[in-house]
This record gives structure tokens, C-alpha cells and sequence, in this order.
């Protein structure tokens, strides 16, 4: 069953997801947050692995990100866009960090 998931893809804006395609990776640029939320469960339902997302497009489909967490697969993993940072991704794996080991060791 997990040796179907050989997929991986990413959503965010056009101009962050672009370059992935030089790596062999599925991009998938979106606009609106309704396309995004689509997107990510149309790629979940497809079979990917791995979806990244950028942070300014998971702050605006926070409840399809969070359905998403709870399962093992597909991963979602939070990236930041051409237009920086917003600290999301990395809050978000010391909470995991902090919850796996019980106390933050990052």
C-alpha cells in the first residue's frame, strides 16, 4: 500500500512553485484559497507522498493543513515562499519535536 506513494507535489503561488520543476517535482501554482484547498486534496487523493505547501497559502487553508497532519500519509510540510518567511513550517516541527521528546530541544 505505501509503495504508492512515490509522489511529490507542491502548491503555493507561481512564482515560489516554479523552480521545483527543475528538481522533477510537481508543481501546482494556485490563487485562490479555495483552488489551494482543492489542489491539496485532489493531490492527497492522488496518491502523493509528499505535498509542500507554502506558508502564505496553509495560513489561508489552515483546516485542510490540519486534516492532513493527522494522518501518515500524504506528508504535509509547510515551506516558505519567494516572499520570505513566516515562521509557520519551523513552529510547527518544534511543536511536533516538542510533543514527540516532551520538552523543545530545538
Amino acid at each position: 500500500m505505501i509503495s504508492m506513494y512515490k509522489k511529490i507535489g507542491v502548491v503555493g503561488d507561481k512564482d515560489s512553485v516554479l523552480a521545483f520543476k527543475a528538481l522533477g517535482i510537481d508543481v501546482f501554482p494556485v490563487v485562490e484559497m479555495d483552488e489551494a484547498r482543492k489542489t491539496v486534496d485532489r493531490l492527497a487523493m492522488n496518491n502523493y507522498a509528499v505535498i509542500f505547501v507554502t506558508e502564505q497559502v496553509a495560513q489561508g487553508i489552515e483546516e485542510t493543513i490540519e486534516r492532513y497532519t493527522r494522518e501518515v500519509l500524504p506528508a504535509v510540510i509547510l515551506i516558505p515562499s519567494n516572499q520570505g518567511t513566516l515562521n509557520i513550517g519551523m513552529q510547527r516541527i518544534s511543536d511536533n519535536v516538542e510533543k514527540a521528546v516532551g520538552v523543545n530541544i530545538l
